[in-house]
């Protein structure tokens, strides 16, 4: 029987406790029997997104495979994802939020890999007799597990707070169920992680769940969230909350359910229709929605007939930059 794959990546600088935090957990994978790989995202040679969108329109008018017309170190990546039954990622925060790479990484991932995109393009070019190869891998439709690790130096939660929410981004477009979430706060109280034992082996335990969720016997069974806490909303158990302008319902902002909400003996507490459970941009239905939104809002080139006459006064407009103040004591180099 093929030994089950998990991947991890880490976000971090090379040995810092996203490095050890991942490891741990890999090798707790690896003790249970898994294949492991890893990979640090700084190591690799990634270019942004450009927002050309060629991905999504190949596969929507039946030509491409649902790939980036780029092909750097992002491809690595791409494909130990591809492989993957699980990934287990920790990402540093950088300005209360996640680092810079792993949003472009994110981005490169974005509607190129949306399973709902993916997997109508596939079966259409199936059904008409497209080799195998010209269509999107079917290796995207796997189910995968995951766990997310958000680290921060400051010794208050509320620093750290958009970390771990903004890292679902990496999930979103190929429903990777997240199963346990860790947030590290308060790292700079110690050298490295590797001389916190409690938070050490959170981490193996972390390695324990990942294992438990992809040899789970059943679906229910592997997608059980086995984090610490349950957080306000069932689906993405985070605790990011946006109320409603009228200030009379809320959403979840990762998910993008909305719900109403109560105070039940002190504590708040969101309440969810099914309907809205369905619509979590975590699920097919959620996803579902915005790619048909896309296929059937979005307007195409030429819509628009004077559209460059319109645009003309902004190509013609371009100050520049002022000159760098005698004042900047070298910040800029000549």
């Amino acid at each position: 029987m093929e030994k089950k794959k998990v991947l991890g990546i880490s976000f971090g600088r090379k040995m810092s406790n996203c490095d050890v935090m991942v490891k741990e957990a890999l090798m707790e994978c690896e003790r249970e029997g898994c294949d492991v790989a890893f990979l640090r995202a700084d190591d690799l040679d990634i270019n942004n997104c450009t927002g050309c969108i060629a991905c999504v329109i190949g596969m929507m008018s039946g030509r491409g495979r649902g790939y980036c017309v780029k092909h750097d170190d992002f491809d690595i990546l791409d494909e130990a994802v591809m492989q993957a039954d699980a990934v287990i990622l920790a990402c540093p925060t950088y300005e209360t939020s996640v680092t810079g790479r792993f949003k472009t990484i994110c981005d490169r991932i974005g509607p190129s890999h949306d399973i709902t995109f993916r997997k109508a393009r596939y079966d259409e070019g199936k059904a008409a007799g497209v080799p195998e190869e010209q269509l999107p891998d079917t290796r995207a439709f796997k189910k995968r597990s995951a766990a997310l690790i958000s680290v921060g130096g400051a010794m208050t939660e509320e620093w750290i707070a958009l970390t771990l929410p903004m890292m679902y981004e990496f999930t979103f477009p190929m429903a990777i169920d997240v199963v346990d979430t860790v947030e590290y706060y308060g790292a700079m109280a110690c050298e490295n992680v590797a001389g916190n034992p409690e938070m050490m082996s959170r981490m193996t335990q972390v390695g324990k769940n990942i294992v438990a969720s992809i040899n789970a016997e059943d679906e229910e069974e592997r997608i059980k969230f086995r984090g610490e806490e349950e957080g306000t909303c069932p689906i993405c158990h985070t605790r990011l909350i946006q109320f409603a302008h009228d200030k009379k319902t809320a959403s979840c902002l990762v998910c993008g359910s909305r719900g109403t909400f109560d105070i039940v003996d002190g504590e708040f507490v969101m309440h969810y229709t099914q309907e809205e459970l369905d619509r979590s941009r975590l699920r097919w239905g959620g996803k579902l929605e915005h790619s048909t939104e896309i296929k059937t809002q979005a307007q195409p080139a030429g819509t628009i007939k004077n559209l460059k006459e319109l645009k003309q006064p902004y190509a013609d407009f371009n100050p520049g930059v002022w000159p760098v103040d005698t004042n900047a004591n070298g910040n800029v180099k000549a």
